[in-house]
């Protein structure tokens, strides 16, 4: 990509930061513009790599693959933050596994023995864990290598961004507003986080729809307990009720987790719609848009598949000018 070629991406939560990366180090000259750095909702997040409650389904299958062959890549390398890690998916009733776990290294079923009490069933399977304050400060420190700049701004309308040959719009929830896009809701999302006890392995209950999550995830010195998934709700301060059910639900699993000391609560708001949305427009100005926000929980999980398809629509856009 020419460097001539001014990309302002709007947005620095896991999509944005993505996006700006990919760009940046194809070549363009890439400059970040949010009100947040790094984005509060990514920080909050978990992460577990796996598709989560997200459409349309054939796509999100080809971007959390892409994004899968990049995680195992950078688990290469502690200082990214992400690391491949065995662990249980388990369910209270006698559900089939997800089609993207099955694939999984390592994955088989579990004996009875190998689950908490109360749970029928569950899949053992190794998957890329993410520590997202390591992980995007390594995405802030790329992008800063490749010679992309960032401006804490919080901006009325994507029109303020000021000249620039392409915006790349990863706003998340903002984009509701922003776009506008009434079709954006948020889901609240709360996780917190706390002293490891030993723990070297993760744990996720598949709870369906339920609000109330259980899982658990350690990075190293921390575990990350969680957690909330609140339709419709995007408030951003600490719920101590939710807290104290997270806290139960993991150490009913895991007893150790018990004793641990709480060190700090996440929350964020997801960024839900019926479908995520990667697609370019071309305003009355002439100013070419690629949107890309709206993956609800499952950001992280697909965040390289889905920044390089919004990369390839900005090439798409710039042949198309010429």
């Amino acid at each position: 990509m020419r460097r001539e070629v001014c990309v302002v991406v709007v947005g620095a939560g896991v999509a944005g930061l993505t996006t700006a990366v990919v760009l940046a180090e194809a070549g363009a000259s890439v400059h970040v513009i949010a009100e947040q750095v790094p984005g509060v909702t990514s920080l909050a997040a978990g992460a577990m790599w796996g598709p989560y409650l997200v459409e349309p389904k054939d796509k999100v299958d080809q971007w959390g693959q892409r994004s899968l062959e990049v995680f195992r890549e950078l688990a290469e390398r502690p200082s990214t933050g992400v690391r491949l890690t065995s662990g249980v998916e388990a369910s209270r009733t006698a559900e089939a596994p997800p089609d993207w776990a099955t694939a999984l290294p390592g994955f088989r079923s579990c004996e009875p023995a190998e689950l908490p009490d109360g749970f029928s069933a569950g899949h053992r399977f190794t998957v890329p864990l993410i520590d997202m304050p390591t992980y995007l400060d390594h995405l802030l420190r790329r992008l800063d290598a490749a010679g992309g700049t960032v401006e804490r701004r919080r901006l009325a309308s994507l029109a303020d961004v000021g000249p620039a040959s392409v915006v790349v719009n990863c706003t998340g929830l903002g984009a509701r507003d922003l776009v506008p896009d009434p079709d954006l809701r948020p889901v609240r999302g709360q996780h917190v986080v706390v002293t490891n006890p030993g723990l070297t392995e993760f744990f996720s209950e598949d709870t369906g729809p339920s609000s109330d999550l259980l899982c658990f995830y350690p990075h190293g010195d921390t575990v990350v307990l969680g957690g909330t998934a609140i339709d419709g709700e995007g408030g951003l301060v600490p719920d101590d009720k939710a807290a104290a059910g997270i806290l139960a639900r993991c150490a009913e699993v895991e007893p150790r987790l018990a004793d641990a000391r709480v060190l700090e609560h996440r929350i964020g708001a997801r960024p839900t719609r019926p479908t995520i949305r990667v697609e370019a427009e071309q305003r009355e100005n002439g100013t070419v848009v690629v949107h890309h926000y709206g993956h609800g929980g499952a950001g992280v999980t697909l965040s390289w598949g889905c920044a390089e398809e919004a990369a390839s629509l900005l090439t798409t856009q710039e042949g198309d000018r010429r």
